[in-house]
């Protein structure tokens, strides 16, 4: 019997749709001992950095990091620029793929530059 194709995984509550791409509802903890993805923390994920939060160095590390996740560079920081509660935009981008949400609910620790 053939097998009835995979219903699109669903997507956590930090992960929303926007107008211009998905949405990524991020808590950021800037001055952490490693930079992970710590997992979904309420409507949010969870994000430590190692970088201190000063002149958008930590910024930079959350993006980073999403960039190397996601396995995209079409990111960008719209909301939360001074905040620990950031919004990130995929760009063009209308859902993520499901390799793509298992790659954000990795625990492993990047290794700081």
């Amino acid at each position: 019997m053939p097998r009835a194709p995979e219903a699109p995984a669903a997507a956590p509550p930090f992960v929303r749709p926007g107008a211009a791409g998905v949405e990524l509802h991020l808590k950021v903890v800037p001055g952490a001992s490693r930079t992970e993805l710590a997992g979904a923390l309420g409507a949010h994920l969870k994000v430590r950095v190692a970088a201190p939060p000063e002149g958008g160095k930590a910024n930079r590390a959350v993006l980073a990091l999403l960039a190397e996740r996601l396995g995209t560079k079409a990111l960008e920081l719209v909301a939360g620029h001074s905040h620990p509660e950031k919004v990130v935009r995929v760009c063009g981008c209308a859902a993520l793929s499901a390799a793509q949400l298992a790659r954000l609910s990795e625990r492993r620790a990047r290794r700081s530059a």
